[in-house]
């Protein structure tokens, strides 16, 4: 990557750079779509500083986005609208409410099992925020939880869309670092069942405080006697997420490939079950494109602004800051910790991820943070932007189905956030948690 051959000398960083970005967040406070705010950003900062020429934003713009890997996007996110209108997410539903239903808080705690069910094949948060409460918050009201905490379980859960592989955010950041998707898919699997294993322990916490739902008093033979019951009528459904991690993490298939097997299949199997129709798929098309195509103008505009900033010295200036500040490992953890959070409150992933990570990684590197634990700490850290006003898309997903309250969602979502920044801390901090399953090459 550019900003890694730039030399390691002092670097000045002028208005050739300010000037970009001031105008950047005008133009979002402006309401200005990202994707535009980014591209002036970038042509304004080629034009200004004359260090790259102008013709490299129209050969960034399409080189960018022509890399193979990307493809696997718009496969995840019609694999996931295809599992919604074929019926086959319900049944992961029942398959978790099964699970759960002896626990105190069991339907609370299976629609965050669900979540991380339908983030296994979708990879978006959006997706999973609106599929699993179209399912779920009523049944939670009916259940007894209020409705504003009923939105904020959803939402936390649908967090995992981005920390469960396949996750389009690791996608996107494999590309942008020149990283291997399959290994940031390895290395994320034990951050993600973090992540989901503490809104289920936020959930049981609460749940046990407020006596919003009481268990099944069950016995074992019940119990197991429910799960098989369950697995019957909708064993199928995985299917679908065991091709995904059978495919990437045995190695034979890459994760655009696991996205084409996993949208095949999942086709078959609505056709089969008589769910889905040939009449279905030009909405499915439109839906998956729309989604799509807030995406990839993102990552093709960034990619010409990350140049421009790489050929300023931006990433080592920035170093240089920091370092100046403190030289503390740890404290510039924490540093880097705050700065992603606070970009996830007001920005999307994937505009971050093409911004912030050419800067961070120069940081995290000088730290000595392998690179794989910088990539998973970075997409986890900006995953708690999705429940934080005042950007929180997950909030507004959950808000736009209800019609709840933003803030009275967000203040029901505070302890789902307390427990998910203590995990963004033990990733940050033990790199085993993200290194454990990969080879030695990579630790």
């Amino acid at each position: 990557m550019l900003w890694n051959q730039m030399s390691q000398e002092a670097v000045s960083i002028g208005w050739d750079f300010y000037g970009p970005v001031l105008l950047f967040l005008a133009l979002l406070v402006l309401a200005v779509p990202i994707w535009a705010a980014i591209a002036a950003s970038a042509v304004t900062m080629l034009l200004v500083s004359q260090v790259l020429p102008l013709s490299l934003f129209g050969e960034s713009l399409f080189d960018g986005i022509d890399a193979f890997a990307l493809t696997a996007v718009p496969l995840f996110i019609l694999t996931g609208d295809v599992l919604v209108r074929s019926g086959l997410s319900r049944k992961f539903l029942d398959v978790a409410e099964a699970l759960t239903c002896w626990t105190r808080g069991g339907f609370g705690s299976a629609t965050v099992l669900v979540c991380g069910m339908f983030s296994a094949i979708s990879g978006s948060d959006a997706a999973g925020a609106a599929a699993v409460g179209r399912m779920t918050i009523d049944r939670l009201v009916e259940s007894g939880y209020p409705r504003p905490y009923a939105c904020a379980l959803v939402a936390s859960g649908a967090c995992t869309g981005i920390l469960i592989p396949p996750s389009i955010a690791y996608i996107v950041i494999g590309l942008v670092l020149g990283i291997s998707a399959s290994t940031l898919f390895q290395a994320a699997l034990i951050p993600g069942v973090l992540i989901l294993l503490s809104i289920l322990i936020t959930n049981i916490i609460v749940n046990r405080r407020y006596a919003y739902e009481s268990g099944n008093a069950l016995s074992l033979s019940e119990w197991l006697s429910n799960i098989g019951r369950a697995l019957a009528r909708g064993w199928y459904a995985f299917i679908v997420p065991g091709v995904i991690f059978w495919g990437i993490f045995s190695g034979r298939l890459t994760p655009t490939e696991a996205g084409a097997t996993a949208v095949i299949v999942t086709v078959i199997l609505g056709f089969i079950l008589g769910t889905l129709k040939l009449s279905d798929f030009p909405a499915m098309m439109v839906s998956s494109a729309k989604v799509n195509g807030v995406i990839l103008p993102i990552v093709a505009m960034s990619l010409p602004l990350s140049q421009a900033m790489a050929a300023l010295g931006v990433p080592q200036g920035f170093v240089q800051a920091i370092t100046s500040i403190t030289d503390s490992p740890e404290l510039l953890i924490l540093l880097m910790i705050g700065i992603l959070i606070a970009a996830g409150c007001v920005m999307e992933t994937t505009p971050n991820i093409v911004i912030l990570a050419p800067l961070l990684k120069p940081l995290a590197d000088n730290i000595g943070m392998n690179e794989i634990q910088f990539c998973i700490m970075m997409i986890t850290a900006l995953g708690v932007g999705f429940i934080t006003p005042p950007l929180g898309l997950n909030l507004f997903v959950v808000s736009g189905l209800t019609g709840e309250s933003i803030l009275r969602i967000a203040s029901r979502a505070v302890p789902f956030v307390i427990l998910m920044l203590l995990v963004v801390l033990m990733i940050a901090y033990m790199p085993a948690i993200s290194t454990t399953f990969l080879p030695d090459v990579y630790k």
